[in-house]
């Protein structure tokens, strides 16, 4: 029983570090991501909305060109720690 209880006990304090841990992970790749399509002449990221959630990298948002559509992605990919990218970005005339 002892045994049980020191094992829910390490658990229970080692998960919310866990979490702590990706939580700033995800806020890196978040600024990471943000810098590199602002600073991007064919995204210019102003109308690009970013969200990460365990390495995933989902974009939301509008550019002008299917080019700047496909370079806001390849640039997401090259950040450190994206697992996935999720392109919803539309091509539209803002």
């Amino acid at each position: 029983m002892r045994t049980i209880a020191a094992v829910v006990l390490c658990l229970a304090l080692l998960l919310p570090a866990a979490v702590g841990q990706q939580n700033s992970v995800d806020d890196r790749i978040y600024d990471q991501v943000r810098l590199k399509l602002v600073n991007h002449p064919d995204v210019k990221g102003g109308a690009i909305e970013v969200k990460v959630a365990d390495g995933v990298v989902t974009l939301q948002g509008k550019v002008r060109t299917e080019k700047g559509r496909q370079k806001a992605e390849s640039l997401t990919q090259k950040v450190k720690g994206v697992k996935k990218v999720v392109n919803e970005i539309q091509v539209t005339n803002l």
